[in-house]
């Protein structure tokens, strides 16, 4: 099974939850194999039950698969790199300080890993204390673009910017855009995404030219009372995919 997502147009690859393995099919058809399937390593008691239902799913969506922490949890980040290791999916989800353990755990370059970055309040500064023991200390915060060099010195494939509150942070989202341009990074805008504001978050960083993007729309798209990610805005997210590609 292929170790790299399955890019609409090159450029962009969803990034949802999916509640069961039946609603992970239903999803990888919603997105015509667009998207990547998201599993949290905290939903599981441990690592072996965790790796055994995660390769389970993976067979089933063609390894499209992305290894969660759930809600970006610091202390979830050795029990990622265990299960990325094992696993070996097409995505991984990492806090910044967790991606080199991540990398060296899989063994090859194929598989996308993320870092962990936060908005600072200051437009082209960033939040990177975003480990297990750096999170409780006094923030870390750095220029864009050094954020982007040091994810890159440990292997990583993306910024993951997180919480993003939607487009709370709109200014410093356009900054961060443009540094993964500038840099040849992939970026993933994560927290508070929705069908209203989707198109506006996928555009920013196509119009600024970044080579792919991730975006994760999670809660929003999951139907409360089951738990299950809806099929239909799956297909809704891919349609506006295909109509912000057509006009970037």
């Amino acid at each position: 099974m292929s170790l790299s997502p399955n890019f609409y147009a090159d450029r962009v690859c969803l990034n949802v939850l999916a509640g069961s393995h039946h609603n992970a099919i239903e999803i990888y058809q919603a997105a015509q194999g667009h998207v990547l399937v998201g599993m949290l390593s905290k939903d599981y008691p441990d690592t072996t039950s965790a790796a055994t239902d995660m390769k389970a799913c993976a067979e089933k969506i063609e390894n499209a698969l992305s290894i969660g922490l759930g809600a970006g949890d610091p202390k979830q980040s050795d029990i990622v790199t265990d299960l990325a290791g094992i696993v070996q999916p097409q995505h991984v989800n990492q806090v910044f300080t967790g991606v080199g353990a991540t990398r060296q755990a899989l063994g090859q370059n194929q598989t996308i890993v993320n870092g962990l970055i936060s908005p600072s309040g200051t437009v082209g500064l960033v939040k990177i204390s975003t480990g297990p023991k750096s999170s409780g200390m006094e923030e870390a915060i750095v220029p864009v673009d050094t954020a982007i060099a040091m994810l890159q010195d440990m292997g990583c494939s993306s910024v993951k910017f997180f919480p993003m509150q939607g487009i709370k942070y709109k200014a410093e989202y356009q900054e961060v855009a443009n540094a993964c341009a500038r840099q040849h990074f992939y970026l993933e805008p994560t927290g508070g995404i929705d069908l209203n504001n989707f198109e506006e978050i996928l555009r920013i960083p196509l119009a600024a030219g970044v080579e792919k993007v991730i975006p994760h729309i999670y809660s929003s798209i999951i139907d409360k009372q089951t738990g299950l990610t809806r099929p239909e805005d799956v297909k809704t997210l891919l349609a506006m995919t295909k109509k912000q590609l057509a006009h970037s």
